[in-house]
């Protein structure tokens, strides 16, 4: 028993580590004589990918079971089986258990949505561990989605207008939720706008699930703006996918490019007074981001202050 538990263990290991979904459904079902069967299959897959159905059957009663069948079917042959689509196991004796794992492929042509696979369970029990019972059978519709195409979310981070003669933050993070990248570019895109740092960035490999974050600082034009207006900054994801396919992704943010009023506040705790740039202040605790008149009330304390204790001397 130990050893068939070790064998279905690795089973659900393969099949975590090759499966392209990073989300399962685990079903447990009864049947009569103690029988115990658990099935784990993903709740999502993509078109065209391989995906893993795992089962472990046990005997947890006394008596011992014959011609065990496990028979998968799905109505419109959205899921095409590897191999085989038949569980077969001629006995299991006492406090006994069975692994296995079928894998299946999704046809390209399948349609988003939810599709099904019907499992028929069958099975002879011994009565007395000797005389054969008439067949006893269930049959249970585990319901699995079908994506068309992976997910690739791109999140960025900017300012909600900016202003000119100043620097500006922008940051994007990419994260592919269903499959690995590899040959990946990164680009930030700007008309009328200069950087300071890079805005192309290439990477061999991103695996599934896991964030990349790029970041660069928008150098405004020096010019006095009179009017408002926006500016179209994009964000250009290109990638190979795991079935060696070139994908691009595009994100676009509208920044608003605005006149600069009296005072203002820069990302990094500044503070543009007219024409007039004063940088944030440090020392043991920093003060960044807070309204400029809370520092410039700072500043005048601090001047009183050491006014006092010139007259106390």
């Amino acid at each position: 028993m130990k050893k068939n538990l070790l064998i279905f263990s690795l089973f659900l290991l393969l099949f975590f580590a090759n499966s392209e979904y990073a989300y399962s459904e685990t079903v447990k079902l009864s049947q009569d004589g103690g029988m115990e069967l658990e099935i784990v299959h993903p709740d999502s897959v993509l078109n065209e990918r391989t995906f893993s159905i795992s089962f472990l059957i046990q005997n947890n009663g006394w008596e011992s079971k014959q011609d065990i069948i496990l028979k998968l079917t799905n109505p419109d042959q959205v899921f095409i089986p590897v191999t085989e689509d038949t569980i077969h196991i001629e006995e299991l004796t006492a406090s006994s258990s069975f692994g296995s794992t079928l894998d299946y492929v999704v046809h390209e042509d399948a349609t988003e949505g939810i599709h099904f696979i019907n499992i028929d369970y069958s099975q002879i029990l011994l009565n007395n561990n000797v005389e054969p019972m008439p067949h006893t059978k269930m049959n249970v519709a585990i319901p699995i989605q079908v994506l068309n195409k992976p997910e690739i979310i791109i999140e960025t981070i900017s300012p909600e207008s900016i202003f000119g003669k100043s620097e500006f933050s922008i940051q994007a993070t990419i994260i592919s939720n269903d499959i690995d990248l590899e040959d990946i570019t990164l680009e930030i895109l700007a008309p009328d706008i200069k950087f300071r740092g890079d805005t192309f960035y290439k990477l061999s490999s991103l695996e599934k699930q896991t964030p990349y974050t790029i970041s660069a600082e928008l150098i405004t034009p020096v010019e006095n703006i009179t009017t408002e207006y926006t500016i179209p900054v994009k964000i250009v994801l290109t990638y190979t996918d795991d079935l060696g396919e070139t994908n691009t992704s595009t994100q676009s943010m509208p920044l608003l490019l605005r006149p600069k009023t009296f005072m203002e506040l820069t990302n990094d705790g500044g503070i543009w007074i007219g024409d007039f740039f004063i940088a944030p202040y440090v020392s043991i605790g920093t003060i960044v981001g807070i309204p400029a008149g809370a520092i410039i009330s700072l500043i005048i304390r601090r001047s009183q202050n050491k006014k006092k204790e010139f007259s106390t001397k």
